[in-house]
């Protein structure tokens, strides 16, 4: 008998479905999953859904055990966490995370899979691919003892890259965002919060994380002299302004990107 899942699909851009899919028989390597919850990357799935990756980066953006091609008919997603049904005995009965998309069962390499701790419940251990992202940018930024950092946009990634660098020594972190219900967020995290207003400035650092032209511009503004913004946001096809007159030569600021696809 041939097993069937649900999967989300974006059919064209702006236009998503469900479809049934048929499982294959899985190896002797393989696990058989059960979905139990799959996140949305807000940002990137977004831009996947309205047909905004760029062609030049079809490639680079091609998520692990995506189906399909941009800008559509495509299976695209990459965080979820199920409980295996079959496989090694070492993962029998495990709730694990994975690489997949958004389908309510799926076999993949049990090699794929990593397994979740006992005790983290599966809408917190679906966040893991996020923190990746957000460790690969705290490895990308470097503060150093007494940095003062600023993290524009509290959404998914921002929340979690104000949590990861709020654990380095001596550094203080504030959370910028402009809505005021975000400081909840930042309150449950242990770091400052902000109105982009009334963010404090001369910092050392400021990752920028709101996917904004104007929340890129008021991260430069916030820095300090020979002070960096780290670029977190990925716009897709759309083109953004950068104001790079007035002080930004003479203060010596630097803007970098941090590579969000892969750990550095």
């Amino acid at each position: 008998m041939t097993r069937t899942a649900r999967a989300f699909w974006l059919r064209s851009p702006g236009l998503g479905e469900i479809r049934e899919t048929a499982l294959p028989d899985p190896g002797p390597k393989d696990v058989v999953v059960r979905t139990l919850c799959s996140g949305v990357s807000r940002g990137t799935e977004t831009l996947v859904f309205r047909g905004g990756v760029p062609e030049s980066q079809h490639i680079a953006m091609r998520a692990p055990f995506q189906d399909g091609a941009f800008p559509g008919p495509v299976k695209y997603g990459y965080l979820n966490v199920g409980l295996v049904e079959e496989g090694p005995s070492s993962l029998l009965g495990r709730a694990v995370f994975c690489l997949y998309p958004h389908q309510t069962r799926y076999v993949v390499p049990a090699s794929a899979v990593t397994p979740v701790p006992e005790g983290v419940p599966a809408q917190r251990a679906v966040l893991a691919g996020t923190v990746e992202t957000a460790v690969n940018a705290a490895w990308d930024a470097a503060p150093l003892l007494g940095d003062r950092i600023a993290v524009v946009g509290a959404g998914m990634v921002g929340a979690s890259v104000a949590a990861v660098l709020s654990r380095f020594p001596a550094v203080r972190v504030q959370l910028v965002d402009a809505e005021p219900a975000r400081a909840e967020v930042a309150r449950a995290l242990g770091v400052d919060f902000a109105l982009p207003e009334e963010a404090a400035g001369d910092l050392d650092l400021v990752v920028h994380a709101s996917a904004t032209e104007r929340g890129l511009a008021r991260s430069l503004e916030l820095l300090a002299p020979e002070g960096t913004v780290l670029e977190l946001s990925w716009y897709g096809d759309r083109r953004v302004g950068l104001p790079l007159g007035e002080a930004f030569h003479s203060r010596r600021l630097t803007v970098r990107s941090s590579q969000v696809g892969t750990v550095s």
